[in-house]
């Protein structure tokens, strides 16, 4: 059958058989949900697993800044120049 020779009727009659789910059409849905819930898990769980990861290096991070001692700041060529030309004791 052509796409030009069907009349109304046959397309009323496709489309409600298209509209009543089969029995195969529950199994389906049942499969195809089940995978979703799967893949929306295992995107949760990797999206906990890189955020206790960040937290954990951001600890680390704070940490190591907080007990490691200050450096010592070495003079200025600037403030040696105005030490020299100065003196000593100013």
């Amino acid at each position: 059958m052509n796409k030009h020779d069907w009349t109304d009727a046959d397309l009323d009659a496709l489309f409600t058989q298209v509209r009543e789910p089969g029995g195969d059409a529950d199994g389906v849905a049942d499969r195809v949900l089940a995978a979703h819930r799967a893949r929306q898990g295992h995107a949760r769980h990797v999206r906990a697993g890189w955020v206790s990861a960040l937290l954990a290096s951001a600890a680390v991070l704070t940490g190591v800044a907080v007990l490691k001692p200050a450096p010592v700041l070495p003079s200025s060529a600037a403030y040696a120049a105005y030490e020299s030309a100065v003196g000593d004791g100013w």
